[in-house]
């Protein structure tokens, strides 16, 4: 499956963002997506992640009760719904998925997007 992520930009502290990971050339809807981030000299670290059929989702603490993760298999595409963004939320962010992987260890995510920039300015 291909991804491509999209959706990022320059916004406000206390804005909202909402990223879009579109999928292309296999069945979507039988793959878990997981959403994460590198910032400027940081490792990537996980922010999120759904299951094949929305119905589970899971956050890193550092964006829960900010961010929300969704998406419509008939479109194909995943969302990740950014609210109250803060200046350490400023990263690159990637869209990864796995047919039979659910967790959150980027390295277990077999196909990934290009990324996003997402700049949050204080």
């Amino acid at each position: 499956v291909q991804l491509q992520a999209s959706g990022g930009g320059l916004v406000q502290a206390g804005g909202s963002l909402t990223l879009s990971c579109a999928a292309s050339g296999r069945t979507f809807s039988n793959y878990a997506v997981a959403w994460f981030r590198q910032g400027p000299g940081d490792e990537r670290e996980f922010v999120a992640k759904i299951n094949w059929s929305g119905g589970s989702t899971a956050y890193a603490d550092s964006v829960k009760g900010r961010f929300t993760a969704t998406r419509d298999n008939a479109k194909n595409t995943a969302y990740l719904q950014m609210n109250s963004l803060k200046s350490e939320d400023t990263a690159v962010y990637y869209c990864a998925a796995d047919p039979s992987y659910y967790g959150t260890l980027g390295s277990s995510y077999k196909y990934w997007g290009q990324g996003t920039q997402v700049t949050v300015s204080s």
